[in-house]
């Protein structure tokens, strides 16, 4: 009765067949153990075959969800098992399926009874199950074990390794005895590390070994438990002059009984290392297609193979340390923490690797119809990409719910005080983006700030014939790129290191220029190559800081200067290289309040400090906002309007009642002759509904200046809302090189960069220039 094929679980039920009945010892060791929670509580009950067990548990007050892959055991469970309407039956493979319709909210007890055995990643899958406990809730295994059966039903029994290994991880696992099965009560999953591990000393002066990294449909990598106690990937020592690649794929077919050939295995790095003082040089082999069964021909080596999902890489326990760094190297910042290596990626032309679970399909096309609905994926083509680029692959050491959160931008670099230097941006907010480049099939496009996902956007944007250049000043994030492009990617994007603020390398610059160019990490002046490699009437969108805000601003070129189309909310890392920059800060009152002076040098704070110990002047400004307003254009038109302006923000823990800021603002404000006035809101109308509620704008000041100041930013905010609020304008705004005469630029707010001059020019303001015309949106 060993199963490993499906079908054969499906006749045994269809046969008539079924399995030990669930005995009197069993039923009370659950009624001590697992009783059902005060008010019921929720049961699911994994490989529930004819539904005794789940029937069983559906009477002592759990509702029951009874899992199985084999419809013909629901359907025997449905007559002599019924349940009496508490048990929902669902037809699922728990290690392949899509696990969407199980209980979001988790379960008080999950039960596997006589199912363990036959579980082929049962590392993967019962970790995957203890995340879905309910605080206090408990995973039972029941199983047979290899003392209490015959030698020729030991595959459906745990031996003591296997139940030692089963109880790894849990803060408590009980054990008891049930009539000849083993019953195992496991609470708390704790939380674990992949550490590196290695074997000992080896002998000689020197190895040379090549490991195999493979995956499966659903995009799991194979890993051995070895008969010392750690993880491996399948391979071993090269024999005399053999090839490294057909090394690891004779390994390969002796520790699992899967094939391959040699042009289905590509040496993707070098590894240089030592252990014991011996060099050590370990062959990366990624194995691109194969063929075969799982098997476990060398038992005397592993206890068994298993499948683990990427994600769960970095929660293993003890791997051995060739075979972490491998996985590392293959998908690079997968398992932090490991001993440094001497890694060498080759530029070999490895073909894409395919595979993804069920469960990934499913939330990517949920993310395209959230971002969708959304409308920031307006045309056809965006939202093809969306639902065709596996984004999970991306970032592959997140799990797929977290990948395509439609408003998640998970973090995959830090610096050493723990800041995100870079990140896969929100879905949302790269499809905004990339609309708002317009491309057409064919297009070239250049990205400055890399990742892969979004350059594999802009490549199935683009199609078979375009084209897109990817660049980052940080070696790591460069090869993630290069990476997870060959593994998942088209074919049409190209990788190179540099500091992107300086553009392509010229022999990647198309004649004519770029089509397109997105720049996806902030900035605070605009590069002259980014202007300069750009096609004429070719869109250029990047996040722009503004004194401090951050707009996705889309530019046309129109000759030496870029107007600006659109504008988007947003935030992203910050730039490195040629482009980092901290902004100017003053502190007040031992750092108790921070101006900072985003764009221009710290002006008229002499006396600050004297006057915020004053008397505070308050200015009502007559103007009110209801839940949930955008004021996005209110920050940019007093920020660009008003000298002396900065932002204005408060240390939570160390605030003395001074300022009346809400925790986390960043207010508006402006200084001069030794004052301060900011800007804040004040709620003015109280209500049970969002639609009840109002807030006024209101100015705080301090100081001899403060009347005037207060007046001077309370006019501003009037102005705003009688010209621009209602008309959900943004500025005009145009940039020009640095140097360009006053006299040739346009009325207007003028606001000098070192690389640029920027003209904002808001409505009934200033004669507003007529923009250049449109460009035409792609069919």
């Amino acid at each position: 009765m060993g199963y490993v094929i499906p079908e054969e679980w499906r006749s045994h039920f269809a046969e008539g067949k079924g399995f030990r009945p669930l005995g009197e010892r069993e039923r009370a060791l659950l009624a001590e153990h697992v009783p059902a929670p005060s008010g019921g509580g929720r049961a699911l009950d994994v490989g529930s075959g004819t539904g005794e067990l789940a029937a069983h548990l559906a009477s002592v007050g759990y509702r029951v969800d009874a899992v199985d892959f084999a419809d013909s055991a629901h359907a025997r469970a449905r007559i002599e098992h019924p349940g009496e309407g508490r048990v929902h039956r669902l037809t699922l493979d728990i290690e392949h399926g899509d696990p969407a319709e199980l209980d979001p909210d988790g379960y008080d007890l999950i039960t596997l009874r006589l199912v363990y055995p036959f579980l082929s990643s049962r590392t993967g899958v019962v970790r995957g199950l203890g995340k879905r406990l309910r605080p206090g809730g408990a995973l039972v295994v029941i199983t047979p074990t290899t003392a209490d059966v015959p030698q020729d039903r030991r595959d459906i029994a745990l031996d003591e390794d296997e139940i030692a290994l089963l109880t790894e991880g849990w803060e408590t696992a009980e054990r008891m005895d049930a009539d000849g099965l083993t019953v195992v009560v496991l609470r708390g999953l704790r939380p674990a590390d992949t550490r590196a591990v290695e074997k000992g000393r080896p002998a000689g002066h020197g190895l040379i070994g090549a490991l195999a990294v493979v995956t499966d449909g659903a995009g799991r990598v194979l890993l051995g438990r070895s008969a010392q106690g750690m993880w491996e990937l399948a391979g071993g020592k090269s024999q005399g002059s053999e090839d490294l690649a057909a090394a690891a794929v004779r390994e390969l077919a002796e520790e699992t009984g899967l094939v391959t050939d040699p042009g289905g295995a590509v040496v993707v790095a070098m590894l240089v290392d030592a252990v014991g003082g011996v060099p050590r040089l370990t062959a990366v082999v990624r194995v691109t297609a194969w063929s075969g069964t799982l098997t476990n021909p060398e038992k005397h080596l592993f206890a068994r193979w298993e499948w683990h999902a990427p994600h769960t890489l970095a929660a293993l326990g003890p791997v051995f340390t060739p075979a972490a760094q491998a996985l590392n190297a293959v998908w690079p910042g997968i398992i932090p923490g490991l001993p440094p290596v001497n890694s060498y990626p080759l530029a070999a032309g490895q073909p894409p690797v395919p595979g993804e679970p069920a469960e990934a399909v499913r939330l990517r096309h949920a993310m395209a119809d959230a971002v969708t609905t959304g409308g920031w994926a307006a045309s056809e083509p965006v939202r093809q990409a969306l639902r065709t680029v596996p984004r999970h692959r991306y970032v592959p050491e997140q799990d797929p719910r977290t990948a395509y959160d439609d408003n998640v931008a998970p973090v995959t670099r830090r610096d050493t005080a723990g800041r995100a230097t870079s990140s896969v941006s929100a879905p949302w907010l790269q499809a905004d983006m990339i609309e708002s480049l317009r491309l057409r099939p064919g297009a070239v496009v250049f990205e400055a700030g890399s990742g892969g996902y979004n350059a594999e956007l802009l490549a199935q944007v683009t199609g078979p014939s375009g084209r897109v250049v990817t660049g980052d000043i940080d070696p790591y994030v460069v090869q993630r790129t290069r990476r997870f492009t060959a593994e998942a990617g088209s074919g049409r994007v190209t990788v190179f290191q540099g500091d992107a603020a300086g553009g392509a390398p010229a022999a990647l610059v198309p004649r004519g220029g770029f089509d397109g160019s997105m720049v996806t990490y902030n900035v605070w002046d605009i590069a002259p190559p980014w202007r300069e490699q750009l096609a004429d009437g070719g869109l250029l969108v990047l996040p722009l800081e503004i004194h401090g805000y951050t707009r996705a601003v889309a530019f046309q070129r129109c000759g030496e200067v870029l107007h600006a189309r659109k504008f988007t909310h947003c935030g992203f890392v910050r730039a490195q290289g040629a482009h980092a920059r901290t902004a100017p800060a003053v502190d007040l009152l031992e750092g108790e309040l921070r101006l900072r002076f985003e764009d221009g040098p710290p002006a008229g704070t002499d006396g600050l400090e004297a006057a915020s110990r004053g008397p505070r002047l308050e200015v009502a400004t007559g103007v009110t906002m209801g839940s949930g307003f955008y004021f996005g254009s209110l920050q940019l038109y007093v920020s660009t309007t008003l000298p002396g302006f900065c932002r204005l923000s408060v240390d939570r823990d160390r605030d003395n009642g001074i300022t009346r800021l809400a925790p986390g603002d960043a207010a508006p404000a402006v200084t001069g002759g030794g004052s301060l006035a900011y800007l804040t809101y004040e709620q003015v109308r109280h209500g049970d509904t969002p639609a009840e509620r109002l807030w006024e704008w209101a100015v705080h000041a301090f100081g001899d200046q403060g009347p005037e100041l207060a007046e001077r930013l309370a006019a501003a905010v009037r102005a705003w809302d009688r010209d621009v609020r209602d008309r959900a304008e943004d500025p005009a705004l145009s940039v020009h090189p640095a140097g360009t005469p006053d006299d040739r630029l346009p009325a207007g707010e003028v606001l000098d960069k070192p690389h640029c001059r920027l003209v904002f020019q808001w409505p009934d303001r200033h004669t507003t220039r007529p923009a250049a015309a449109d460009a035409e949106s792609p069919p």
